[in-house]
């Protein structure tokens, strides 16, 4: 008979020793994450049903967030064109450093983070385009008007997409950001201003069914229906949580892209996600640990093709916290 999960929890955290060592592990930007072993739950505290399941019911945000990272000297044209020639909206940075800020901006409840600088150990290549590897190779953003979006692009000084028919009502069309990645611009008069249904995130796998099995089976998203993209000549398959969809599609590259971009899914429980990966020998970026001075806990994952798979549980002194009681 399956435990309470609350009941698990509180017990595995009893009985979790301190055996690991602290040692200084910091974010891709330099900020001080706190990796004690007593963030972790004990994996023989807990049921197999309970370490098998997804982790759809930890999910706190009707949404996911997207980082991306990109060569320093970049930052200037980055903001400019996702806060200007995409019009997301601009949201109060965070100052992760003395040196370094998470640049934000919003897609309906989720964001798109803007990181500047790269780590030495990830790739960073996204030649070819959407099938030129694996990794996440595109985003898809939508707008209700057409000559908006090109106007928009005109003013903040980038060449527009170009936005054909697509015999649905919509027009849809590509252009790339100023480090490389795709964006798909989707209108239509369905669609809400500044993006704000949300995001779409296009990852090119080189094993369909492990990954289909990652975020359905662990990350615990709806699995829709197959699509056929004429323009790219794809087959998409769409994993939903609330406004987000991840499109996964297949590549012949088995190298790719590792650190131009990643998933961040908001969770009430980040030690029980990592218990689950743990158990399950799923690849750790980042281990569980607390971001110091910001009352988060996160764990970072990587997909079957090493994207990022960052999951992050705000305490109620979180700045996140604290601007949804507002």
């Amino acid at each position: 008979m399956r435990i309470a999960l609350a009941t698990l929890a509180a017990t595995a955290l009893a009985a979790c020793t301190a055996s690991a060592q602290e040692e200084e592990v910091r974010t891709p930007e330099g900020a001080l994450l706190d990796t004690s072993g007593d963030l972790a739950y004990a994996i023989d505290a807990f049921d197999t049903a309970t370490l098998e399941d997804d982790n759809r019911a930890l999910f706190a945000q009707g949404s996911m967030n997207v980082f991306r990272r990109f060569p320093r000297e970049l930052t200037g044209e980055m903001v400019r064109f996702y806060t200007e020639a995409l019009a997301l909206r601009s949201l109060n940075p965070i100052q992760l450093t003395d040196t370094q800020q998470m640049i934000l901006t919003g897609v309906g409840s989720g964001q798109v983070k803007l990181s500047a600088g790269q780590q030495g150990e990830r790739s960073y290549d996204l030649s070819g385009g959407w099938t030129g590897g694996t990794g996440i190779r595109y985003l898809r953003l939508t707008y209700p008007d057409a000559e908006t979006v090109i106007q928009r692009f005109e003013e903040a000084g980038f060449e527009p997409p170009t936005l054909q028919e697509r015999g649905d009502g919509t027009r849809s069309g590509w252009v790339s950001d100023p480090a490389g990645l795709i964006i798909e611009i989707v209108t239509g008069e369905d669609f809400q201003d500044h993006s704000n249904d949300g995001v779409g995130v296009g990852i090119g796998v080189s094993d369909m069914a492990e990954s289909r099995a990652f975020y359905r089976e662990f990350v615990g998203l709806d699995e829709l229906d197959a699509q056929e993209s004429a323009a790219l000549g794809i087959t998409r398959y769409p994993y939903n949580h609330g406004e987000t969809t991840i499109y996964l599609h297949q590549v012949d590259a088995n190298a790719g892209d590792t650190g131009s971009s990643g998933i961040q899914y908001v969770v009430s429980d980040a030690a029980m996600v990592d218990v689950r990966a743990r158990h399950r020998d799923i690849p750790v970026e980042t281990p569980l640990n607390r971001l110091r001075g910001f009352d988060l806990t996160t764990v970072w994952l990587n997909d079957p093709d090493g994207v990022t798979n960052y999951f992050a549980q705000v305490g109620p002194n979180s700045r996140t916290a604290q601007e949804r009681d507002d």
